[in-house]
This record gives structure tokens, sequence and C-alpha cells, in this order.
């Protein structure tokens, strides 16, 4: 993509050097900081447009825009990416545009920190557009446009993570018209382009997400000047309502996943995610509008303030996702299955943005482990090979800073978790199945090889890998559900020489290159045999028929049976063994290893035991979610069963795939539908 206007940016950034943000996140390595954090900033232009037909804008920003047409709400974005792969929107402005002067006011946001989600704090600020009638340019970002720093908002941190800044308004310092076309703009500033901006664009537009109003269920009065909002279910997005009240009056505007123990109307604002979600604004004595920026995660919202002027008929949520159309769906009148279907496709919903995040809380992160179940219900459930695609190349994109890819992508810190890239091959082919799409698969063959070339590196004389101390041996999370699983760990690194689980995946990741090279017409790679070899050598006791965790150990965890059947390295006589495991250890593991462990009964013709377990009730399952209030699922099985527990995690949605796959038995290809939607039924088993 190639935009004809110029990046333009403010007097602030224009000097600034850009920075090389990227570091190891445990590294002692001094990064230079960003001296802008939190930066926001109005752009407007007035513009006279003949209008004859179709008005288009390509528009980008780094980090965030929001943009208004005379005065209305039009689109966000783009998709957070680096700079040398930049996302850009396409949007068809046509209905917003008025014949003769129009304003287009653009709302820019610079986070500033470096931080695991954002690829921010590297002194990129702006933003570019192309405006285009009938096909044809027609002008766009110079330094014809104004801008002005807004002085109203502060606020510190939410949590540890500094995914985001509280928004605390002083209304009394807002310019309430900005977006107006009336409004009256000399004191500001002339924009600055850029001269040396090094954005380059993608070919393909980022899909805008989805944004709209959603009423709350119950409104509760508590007393007077004090409310209590019930959305029903988890939501992501604002909060949002129009008040008129005393110069200086403070609102106190509470956001939470749940209620307080001790008071059933008070928010639990202080949340189990370490995000701190209380905003207080200051009123202007005018009509203030909360409109506020970022997006937040919640379904219960609390309003205080000491007047008795709010009135809630304009109390509503500005709710945000990716576009999620509910291609297929599920009914059942066997107890529990619908209730889990729902709670996974809330999950999806609200939990993938414009990248599939871990949460919407707390690090707002792409993981690329997290990926597995998340992008793959995803895929199944709204048939959006698109938004899957375009994750497969995010962390492609990473091999530039790590050949063995980041396990978050777009992000700033050079996290490396071992378990996670070794999934890579596996997604890619999971793309292949569901789209047969050659042409991908060929321009990410080299990515693929990629990764499994870099992780040889390790490998000793049998093949198998030894010493990966520079990554995160991550076995599974959080660490209490890892069933004992027997390696030293040292700072999140593995010290130990040869372990398990991290073998189980390097043996898939070449089986999937081998499936993905078959594809291809190539000669496939033909060290799987001698790997599954050493494998059942060095971790395999042939009497007990079950699998240890390393060499040097004689615990045999959950996990180090699961996988080599999984990856079709156990040998036949070891099920009966490792189902029985299964059965008396049911789902002791983290909810994303679910996946493997149910995945790993259906591999074994154990469809019943498979079901089962999905539909079980102790406190390790999605009916303890549901139990425990859940609208979404959660990180962990249970609110107390991690020290930080997101209750929106998209990483735990792999009874979708486990229904379609497993207990209703369609393939892939089958569910990759672009007509009608599709429901199916699930009665009996």
């Amino acid at each position: 993509m190639f935009f004809l206007s110029k990046w333009i940016t403010t007097h602030e950034f224009a000097p600034l050097q850009t920075i090389n943000v990227f570091h190891k996140e445990h590294d002692r390595v001094p990064v230079p900081e960003s001296p802008i954090r939190n930066n926001h900033v109005y752009f407007r232009k007035k513009l006279s447009i003949k209008k004859n037909g179709q008005v288009t804008m390509d528009i980008s920003a780094d980090d965030y825009y929001k943009l208004y047409i005379n005065g209305v709400f039009i689109a966000q974005g783009p998709a957070s990416s680096y700079a040398d792969t930049y996302q850009y929107n396409h949007l068809d402005i046509t209905p917003f545009i008025h014949e003769g002067e129009n304003i287009f006011a653009v709302h820019v946001y610079y986070h500033g920190e470096i931080t695991r989600a954002y690829d921010s704090g590297d002194n990129r600020q702006g933003f570019i557009a192309d405006i285009y009638v009938d096909g044809n340019y027609y002008c766009g970002t110079d330094e014809t446009w104004v801008y002005h720093t807004a002085e109203e908002y502060s606020g510190a941190l939410t949590g540890p993570h500094k995914t985001q800044f509280l928004e605390n308004i002083d209304f009394r310092k807002k310019d309430a018209a900005w977006k107006e076309l009336n409004f009256h703009d000399g004191h500001y500033t002339p924009a600055v382009v850029s001269e040396n901006d090094d954005h380059i664009f993608q070919d393909i537009p980022a899909v805008n997400v989805d944004v709209y109003r959603l009423s709350p269920q119950k409104i509760i009065p508590i007393e007077k000047g004090k409310w209590l909002l019930d959305f029903g279910t988890e939501i992501t997005g604002q909060f949002y309502m129009k008040v008129k009240g005393v110069p200086g009056q403070i609102v106190q505007i509470l956001y939470g996943e749940e209620l307080s123990d001790e008071n059933p109307y008070q928010v639990r604002y202080e949340m189990r995610c370490d995000c701190t979600y209380k905003e207080i604004c200051t009123l202007s004595g005018q009509e203030d509008e909360f409109d506020f920026y970022d997006y937040k995660a919640f379904r219960f919202v609390n309003i205080f303030t000491d007047h008795d002027n709010i009135t809630s008929d304009t109390f509503c949520a500005i709710v945000r996702h990716h576009p999620f159309h509910e291609k297929c769906c599920l009914k059942s009148t066997i107890k529990w299955v619908e209730d889990i279907w729902k709670l996974c496709t809330n999950t999806l919903k609200y939990g993938v943005q414009e990248g599939f995040l871990d949460c919407p809380t707390r690090e707002k992160g792409q993981y690329l482990g997290d990926f597995t179940v998340s992008g793959l219900a995803h895929l199944y459930v709204t048939g959006d090979s698109q938004m899957y695609r375009k994750t497969l190349f995010d962390f492609a994109g990473t091999t530039r800073v790590c050949k063995g890819l980041l396990s978050v992508a777009p992000g700033s810190l050079m996290q490396e978790i071992a378990d996670f890239s070794l999934q890579y091959p596996m997604q890619v082919f999971h793309y292949y199945q569901y789209t047969k799409d050659r042409e991908t698969l060929w321009e990410l063959y080299p990515i693929v090889r990629g990764v499994v070339e870099y992780f040889s590196k390790y490998a000793r004389d049998d093949g198998l890998l030894v010493h990966v101390t520079d990554k995160w041996n991550l076995v599974d999370w959080p660490d209490n559900l890892r069933d004992g699983y027997e390696i030293p760990e040292e700072d999140g690194h593995s010290t130990d020489g040869c372990h398990n689980v991290l073998n189980a995946h390097y043996i898939g990741a070449v089986s999937y290159l081998q499936k993905i090279e078959e594809v291809l017409n190539m000669e496939p790679d033909r060290r799987l045999e001698k790997l599954t070899a050493s494998f059942l050598k060095t971790f395999y006791d042939e009497r007990k028929k079950i699998f240890y965790d390393s060499p040097q150990s004689s615990h045999s965890a959950l996990h180090s049976n699961v996988l080599p059947v999984f990856y079709g390295i156990a040998p036949k006589e070891s099920w009966n063994t490792i189902k029985e495991m299964i059965r008396k250890k049911g789902l002791l593991c983290g909810t994303q290893f679910s996946y493997f462990v149910l995945k790993a009964l259906g591999k074994m013709g154990a469809y019943q035991e498979e079901f089962e377990l999905l539909t079980n009730e102790s406190s390790h399952s999605w009916v303890n979610m549901i139990r425990e209030g859940g609208t979404t699922c959660f990180e962990a099985w249970g609110k107390d069963q991690k020290w930080n527990t997101s209750l929106c995690h998209p990483w735990s949605c792999a009874p979708i795939i486990i229904l379609l796959e497993d207990i209703l038995r369609i393939a892939p290809s089958i569910l990759n539908h672009s007509g009608e939607k599709i429901c199916l039924n699930l009665n009996d088993i």
C-alpha cells in the first residue's frame, strides 16, 4: 500500500528520533524511554467535497485513531503492528459526507510505554490519510491540518503490565465541540509533516472492529447519586453517558467483571487480573459527554457522585470487538452442552479485538500458544479465515527479531516461549486443513521450516533438544496446574538437560512440517522416525507403559503422557494406561492445555470419555466457571485457582473444537462455510 499523502504529527514528536524498543524482557540492558506518554491529540481539517459518487478513505495512525466526520463517529483502528509492516483501514465514508463543507476530526492516541502487548514507546506518533472521490485521489493529510494536544486526560496505569492508562477527565479543560464543523479552532496548531517517517504499509487493509451501543440489562439506583449497572454478560468497550452538572462536580466510574463479596451493590473494581478500573471525572457545568477512548472488559459499572443530577436515560456501553458473525451454532438437550458452547462463543466474541488477545483486561496481548485454541475455535464458529491468516503473518513477521518466533506479536518485549513457537507449524497446517489455501502454505513454508531448523540447533546426537535455557520452557500455565511435572527451573527458564514436554512439541513441529511438505509435493523431512525412536528410548517405560517427565525423573505427569498421544508418538500398547491416567486425573492441567488432553482421548478413540471429561462438574471444568457466575471463560478453572485470574480468556475455548471435530466428527474443510448459518444438533451420544 502506498499513501499519496504525508504522515503528519505534532511539534513535540517531530524532532524525536525513533527508538528500537526490542529487548528481552529480563535483560538488564537499558532501553531508552519515550519522553511522552499517554498522549491524546485532536487533528482537524475542513474539506469542501463535491459529492458525485463514492467517497472513500484510507487511514492509519500510530498508535491508534478514532475518526469523526461532521461530528459523527466513523471508525477506529488500526490493528497494532510493526512500523515495517504497518496496518491501515479502508473506509467507505460516502453516507457521512455532506455536499460542500465537511469537518474531518481525528483523535490520535500514543500510549508511550514499552509493553508486551503494544508496539509503542518508539517515538512514532501521528497519522496519515488519503481521501478518494469516485476512485480518484482528492486530498489527504498535510500541514494544512491543525491539532491540539488534549489537556483533560490524566490517570495512572491500570496495572503492572502497563497496557492501559486510566482516563480521569477534567471536562473543564475539554474542547467539547472539537468534532463539530462550526467549532472555532483558531488556537489549534498547524500539523507537522514528518520528513523521516518510516512506516511501510501492508498491501491488504485491516478489518475494522465493530462498534455499537448496548443498553444495560439492569439499572439499579442504590441511593442519591449512586447507581449500579449490570450489562448481563462480560463485554469489552467503554461506558457512556451524558451529564449536565455543577462545575467542579466529581463523578466516579467504577468498572468490574464481578461484584464485591461484601456488598452486592459495589463493583469489584480492583480486579483479580491486577487491573484497577476506577476513573474520576470532573464536570464542566455544561452538558458533558462521557465518551472514553480506550476499552475495558467489564460486566458491572458503578456511578458515584454527591449530587442528584444524573439521570439514567443515556446510560449505555459502547461495545467493540472484531466482527463476530456466528456462522456455526450448536443446539443440544444434553446437560451443560449449550451453556458451555455459549460460554466459549461469548469469550471469542469479546476477547478477539484487532487480534487474538490473551485477555481484554490485563495484557491485551496476542500470544502464539493461546492462538492454537482461540484461533481455531474462532475460525470454526465464524468462518473468518482472513483473521486467522493475518495472525499467522503477524507471528511470521517476528522472525526478523527472533528466528524462533516471539511469543507475543506485535509487541516490544522479546519474550520467547519455546512450547508456543513449536506449535506454529501445527497452526499453519490447521489453516490449510480448513481453507485448502496452498498459496498461503507456500508463503509460510519458509517460516515453518525456519522454526524447526532454529530449534534443531539445541539437538544432541540422538536428535532430542537439550539445554534450551534461553527460552521459557512453559510446560503449562499456571505452574500449579502442571501435575507436578518435574523440571528444575530458575527464573522461569529450564535448567535441566532434556525433558519430555519440550521434545514432544518439537517432534510435533517436525511432523507438521512433514505434512506441509507432502501437501506442497516436496521431499518430506526425514528426521521424524529417528526423533520418535529417541523419544521412546528416553522417556518411555515399556514395562509400565507410561512416559516420564525426564530421563532423571521417576515422575509421570499428565502432560508427559498426553502430548505423546496427541503427536502420534505413543505406541498403541500404552493407550489403555494413558486413558486410565486421564480418567483418574481429569483436567489436572491449565485450561489451554485441556485442548491437548481432550484431543488425546479423541485420538485414542475414547470419544465417550472425552465428552464426559468436557462436561464434568468438578472444580476443574467449564461447568465450574458457570457455577462461579462466569459469562466468559476464565484463565484458570476457577476464580481462585490463579493469583491474577482473567475472567475472559479465549485460550479456554477448546470445547468448540472438541465438540465439532471429535464429538460430531465434522472435518475442518466441511466447516469452511461461506454461505448460510449452520446449526448443528447434539442430542444423543
